[in-house]
């Protein structure tokens, strides 16, 4: 009996530090959201006048390409439509690709420079570096003072260029960043759930953090870098599976500026099918933990002001959230078994629904802001009330498959660049018509998965036969989360 007394303080103890942290990461997003809502009415910022035609500078549009035959026509399409002088202009299609989209590549590109088009095919056979070695590669050759880069899913606007080339006009700015749109948002449940959280980040993170002249991001794309700042940085890195993260942070420690504008939206397609979405955050939760592995100590040993290395280390280490939040679950169980034989009254957990308020709060505003600007307040509370507790389910059932990638970085275990499938989705679309290959999938961790949900159902029954509900609510959402998680990976994988 004593034995299961210090069990269970210590479990409630760990318990108790894992919720503390979580706090911890909701103070921060709601300091971020402070700085945006502070100075939301002084964000209509004077937009630098138009540069003329004779004075603009040259630029090097990069487009990363790997197997992407779905999206491939589309995204060159768009691109020579940008409006700029052609003779200041240089695209190039840095293509890895070892499929049909290799020939479609060649031939639309033949097929552009034969009208003018200052279009440039790049084929490398080896792929080595993945996105990284391409970028780097492509410098060799890039003509441009500034380079544009868009991954195969983006469709940036006709005057992208025109609109954020004159904010180069402040010397220290190495990068502008814009926001990401959504072609296809409404297409399901998966994809408004992704809008939902991107939403947050393309608004209150990013601006606040910028408000706050804390380090910000360029985000892989629907970006534009000054040559220089890269070159300056060091270059493309390949050893991380966040290239982008990875060189936003040296080029900030060396000085330069990412200036974000909310304003100018790029759309992209966003992933439809969870074996996609799992491999994406997979790859994102890793690299930010290899960053975090590679940058943290260059960040303390800075003579940046306290607020700015406190954001950084949390900015850096934010996928870490997953683990904490899969630590929180795992024991949630246990802390309700054993707690009935402590001395303890867990009426105090409620305190922990202050953090929960603190992200309600954060997501509302962040996509009142961008996906929901148009729409009356009430409906915009109603979608909110259904779609933040679906959210928060879906993201704990993602935290056991984020936990496996965060280790992994941490551990400094190398592993493939893998691309997330586009299906080349229109804005009305709510099928796929197409089949593409799918992501790898590892089934040991799938079926680990649906024992977590298995896990969690007994939770839910502890809580009936012991009459104590005290996480009813909070193991049924694991339940949802870890079981749907569960299931659409296998009808999507599956899926003839």
């Amino acid at each position: 009996m004593i034995f299961l007394k210090i069990l269970a303080y210590i479990v409630i103890c760990l318990y108790l530090v894992a919720m503390l942290l979580i706090l911890f990461y909701s103070m921060l997003h709601f300091h971020l959201l402070i700085k945006y809502l502070k100075n939301k009415n002084k964000r209509s910022q004077t937009t630098p006048s138009p540069i003329p035609d004779q004075a603009l500078p040259t630029v090097t549009v990069q487009l990363p390409v790997y197997n992407e035959p779905m999206v491939i026509n589309r995204l060159i399409d768009n691109i020579v439509r940008l409006d700029y002088p052609p003779g200041k202009l240089q695209i190039q299609i840095l293509d890895d690709s070892t499929d049909e989209t290799k020939i479609i590549c060649a031939q639309k590109v033949a097929w552009y420079k034969a009208r003018g088009i200052p279009i440039a095919l790049i084929h490398r056979q080896d792929r080595a570096g993945y996105k990284a070695g391409a970028l780097q590669n492509g410098l060799t050759t890039a003509t441009g003072e500034y380079i544009a880069i868009f991954d195969a899913d983006f469709l940036p606007q006709r005057d992208f260029l025109r609109l954020t080339i004159p904010f180069f006009s402040n010397e220290n700015i190495g990068v502008v960043q814009t926001r990401w749109g959504h072609i296809n948002e409404g297409f399901s449940i998966i994809t408004r759930l992704q809008a939902f959280q991107l939403n947050v980040h393309f608004s209150i993170e990013q601006t606040g953090r910028q408000l706050g002249s804390y380090f910000l991001q360029f985000n892989g794309t629907a970006g534009i870098w000054r040559k220089a700042a890269i070159a300056d940085a060091g270059g493309w890195k390949d050893d991380t599976l966040t290239e982008d993260l990875d060189l936003s942070y040296r080029a900030q420690l060396k000085g330069w500026k990412i200036y974000y504008r909310q304003e100018i939206v790029t759309p992209a397609e966003l992933p439809v099918e969870m074996t996609g979405l799992r491999s994406q955050q997979f790859r994102w939760m890793k690299g930010g933990a290899e960053n975090a592995r590679r940058l943290l100590s260059d960040i303390l040993s800075t003579k940046l002001p306290l607020s700015q290395k406190i954001h950084a280390c949390a900015h850096l280490l934010s996928s870490s959230i997953f683990l904490i939040v899969f630590l929180l679950a795992v024991l949630s169980v246990p802390v309700l078994l054993l707690y009935p034989i402590t001395d303890l009254n867990l009426k105090w957990l409620s305190l922990f629904f202050i953090p929960l308020l603190l992200l309600a709060w954060v997501y509302f505003v962040g996509n009142s802001d961008t996906s929901w600007k148009n729409e009356s307040n009430l409906k915009r509370i109603l979608r909110f009330l259904w779609m933040f507790p679906v959210f928060l389910s879906l993201s704990m059932g993602l935290s056991f498959h984020a936990t496996r990638a965060l280790i992994e970085g941490f551990s400094g275990k190398k592993s493939a660049f893998i691309r997330t499938p586009k299906f080349n989705i229109q804005p009305q679309q709510n099928q796929l018509t197409n089949i593409t290959p799918r992501s790898p999938l590892r089934l040991s961790m799938l079926w680990a998965e649906g024992l977590i949900a298995i896990y969690f159902v007994g939770g839910v029954a502890s809580a009936v036969f012991f009459r104590d509900y005290s996480f009813l609510t909070y193991h049924l959402m694991l339940v949802i989360g870890f079981g749907s998680i569960f299931i659409l990976t296998l009808l999507h994988q599956f899926r003839a």
